[in-house]
């Protein structure tokens, strides 16, 4: 008779191999066994209901069966071959199409890459070094990416903080740190240093926080006034807030954009997209050794991952997809407010109805440094019991998927319900 191994006897063997246990994105405690539509299981036949979807990519939900025919098709014909393949010709096609800044595109295998390449991009074409980040932004795990991710102490702007060790003290002297949502801030810093900056990197909804109206639209303002490149780092908002991302829905259009997650459909890929003339700088034929911006992967356009995004986009391009899915969302946000209204808890639900979070505080969210001030040990109870419940989500954020049933709301409204109750008998 075979004996099922315990999640804490996995827990125990992964400390052995891996630093801390874990893979460093996720509680290390709980290991996923398998996947279907909205649901998973862990290694002990724990049952959830999943709101984190593989940290958005599963926007279909798990193992739907149009894409896992795709994929199985293709798997016979060749896994990787470090060549172009025309799966990944057609995605691109369809993504050029979908998204409005997208005029050429170059692929890799992760978002944070993606990101890399965008930042590079933008010193390439412009000549310059300076990067404006916004406090709080998240753009992976680059060393100008891992500037005041989340900082543990307050600077003035524009000081950037590491995150990181490891990371060069000439990394901060070329990053310049502004507060998301602040449009008296961004003027004064670009009108003091627009001349020296290549880029703006910024997320449309930074994390879970959306933009002010018009803020976006001062960034591309602003961008154009100082000949610097706008990038959107679109890397969980595309293909999720619409067709063609944060971009089509806030109308602003950058110059620059990264994608990933929803694109590989489960599997590992990304891109960093934009105007051609930019976009040139990939091509050293049209621009010399000189200004040429090397970039290669040895997965870099996977068919696997293509054709697997490519089905994942056809269905996301059928009638009503995006309505189900903000209805969705915002039902999940409807029974939260609920919830927690009516036992007088504080708090606010940041987002977007395809991507939000509760923050426990009384004040509006603007910022980063709003977020930090909700109520930690509130969010930390919330989440405990909402995991009790059979729901698998992050501590920061709630994604709904497509595969979403009346079951499974049922159930998450029973869970939203029984974290509100126990929040109202601690605070």
């Amino acid at each position: 008779m075979l004996t099922q191994t315990s999640q804490a006897d996995w827990l125990t063997r992964a400390k052995e191999v891996l630093p801390g246990g874990g893979f460093g994105n996720f509680d290390p405690s709980i290991f996923i066994r398998d996947g279907q539509g909205a649901r998973v299981r862990d290694e002990d036949g724990n049952e959830f209901i999943d709101y984190l979807i593989g940290s958005g990519p599963m926007l279909l939900g798990h193992g739907h069966p149009e894409v896992l025919e795709a994929v199985y098709e293709q798997l016979p014909k060749g896994m990787t071959f470090f060549a172009n393949n025309t799966a990944a010709i057609e995605l691109a096609e369809a993504i050029v199409a979908a998204v409005p800044c997208a005029e050429q595109l170059r692929y890799v295998s992760s978002g944070g890459e993606a990101d890399m390449y965008a930042i590079r991009a933008a010193r390439a074409f412009t000549g310059r070094d300076k990067i404006v980040k916004f406090e709080g932004g998240y753009h992976g795990m680059s060393a100008e990416a891992q500037m005041s991710l989340a900082p543990t102490r307050r600077v003035n702007f524009p000081q950037a903080q590491p995150d990181s060790a490891g990371i060069p003290a000439s990394v901060a002297a070329e990053m310049l740190i502004a507060p998301f949502n602040d449009f008296d801030y961004i003027r004064s810093l670009l009108a003091e240093h627009g001349d020296q900056v290549a880029g703006i990197i910024v997320e449309p909804l930074q994390r879970i926080v959306p933009p002010l109206p018009g803020f976006l639209q001062l960034l591309r303002e602003e961008a154009d006034k100082y000949g610097i490149v706008l990038i959107f780092d679109e890397v969980v908002t595309g293909f999720r807030f619409a067709w063609g991302g944060a971009q089509e829905l806030y109308g602003v259009t950058p110059d620059l954009c990264t994608l990933g997650k929803v694109i590989g459909g489960g599997f590992p890929l990304a891109a960093t997209a934009g105007r051609a003339e930019i976009m040139a700088h990939f091509d050293k034929s049209v621009v010399g050794a000189e200004n040429w911006l090397m970039q290669l992967g040895t997965l870099s356009g996977n068919p696997v991952a293509a054709v697997a995004g490519l089905k994942t986009l056809e269905i996301l391009q059928r009638d009503g997809q995006y309505d189900r899915l903000r209805s969705l969302g915002q039902q999940i946000i409807q029974m939260t407010q609920t919830a927690l209204t009516s036992r007088d808890i504080p708090h606010q639900i940041v987002g977007d109805p395809t991507l939000f979070e509760v923050v426990f505080t009384q004040s509006e969210v603007r910022n980063y440094r709003d977020t930090i001030e909700g109520n930690a040990q509130a969010a930390a109870l919330y989440n405990k019991v909402l995991r009790e419940n059979g729901i698998f989500k992050s501590p920061g954020k709630t994604y709904p998927c497509l595969a979403l049933t009346d079951d499974d709301l049922a159930i998450t409204q029973t869970a939203i319900e029984n974290a509100a109750q126990a929040l109202s008998e601690t605070l």
